[in-house]
This record gives C-alpha cells, structure tokens and sequence, in this order.
C-alpha cells in the first residue's frame, strides 16, 4: 500500500489584500467535490479567506457573505459551481453534524468547513488551511496541506501566486 500524497505550501498574508487575493485564487480552483476545511483561532481569518474565496467564485466583490455561525451553513450557486460554507463551531458532537446533509452537499459541488475538527473524520481528498496570526497588526500566514488529488492542485496555487 502507498502512501497517501500530500503537499504543503506556506502563504504570508500580511493584510486584508493578500487574504482576497489567495481567495480569489483558491475561488478559481474549486471544483465540485472539493472539500475545503478551515482552521485557526477565533479571528484568525477563517471567515474572511472563505467570504473572498466565494465571492471571487461567483465574480462580484459586493456579495452579501454572512458568517455562518449561527445558521451553520450557507449555499452559493455559482454559474458553474454550488459552493456550501459551513461553520461547525456550535456543534457539540460528529454526530450533530449528519443532519446538515454536508455529504450531499460535497456531492453537488464544494464544501467550505470552518471548523472542521468538529466532523470527526474527514475525507481524504481534501484542501487543509490553517491560518494564524502572526503578531500584532493583523499580519496572518495560511498553511495549505493537501491531501489526495489536492497534493498536485498546490502546485498550481503556488504557482498562481507567483511563488
């Protein structure tokens, strides 16, 4: 048995900014079946990445992108491209998350997953992205790992970044 393939890319996102702009380009990449599962503290930015990743995906800056923390989750519909954003950070137990029909969601088009520990198990193709604050002034990094077919997909992140 090999083992599964995994890449790991480290971004700096000094600002606001350089947060949309790997949005958009992670917004650019989506596609259906994409499990995406955010991580970081409370502020860390998990929002903010999934609010520009969105947005860029349906083409208009202005969208309303609520936080989902308090109805769990969100839909998109893209042209191209139903996107789910789920904040997992009110539920107590796995088993809590089943009634949120995320496997149908996942099948239909692309899940964004703040919180994602929340799950239990998670699939194993998917986009790892761990943000932290970096000091003071807002400055943060992403910490990209993925996992599956999203090993090769880094590679073409990286390079749109121009790294």
């Amino acid at each position: 048995m090999t083992a599964a393939a995994i890449a790991e890319l480290s971004i700096p996102l000094p600002d606001e900014a350089a947060t949309e702009r790997l949005g958009a380009r992670l917004g650019a990449l989506l596609e259906p079946g994409d499990f995406v599962a955010l991580t970081g503290d409370l502020g860390a930015g998990k929002t903010a990445l999934a609010r520009a990743t969105i947005r860029a995906r349906l083409g208009d800056p202005d969208e309303e992108v609520p936080s989902p923390t308090f109805t769990l989750v969100q839909t998109y519909d893209a042209p191209d491209l139903l996107i789910t954003h789920v904040d997992l950070y009110r539920l107590d137990r796995p088993e809590d998350a089943a009634e949120l029909g995320l496997g149908e969601a996942l099948d239909e088009g692309a899940l964004l997953v703040e919180w994602p520990d929340r799950l239990g198990r998670l699939p194993q193709d998917r986009l790892d992205i761990s943000i932290r604050l970096m000091g003071e002034g807002g400055a943060r990094e992403a910490h990209l790992t993925g996992h599956g077919h999203w090993a090769a997909r880094l590679q073409g992140l990286k390079d749109s970044l121009g790294d």
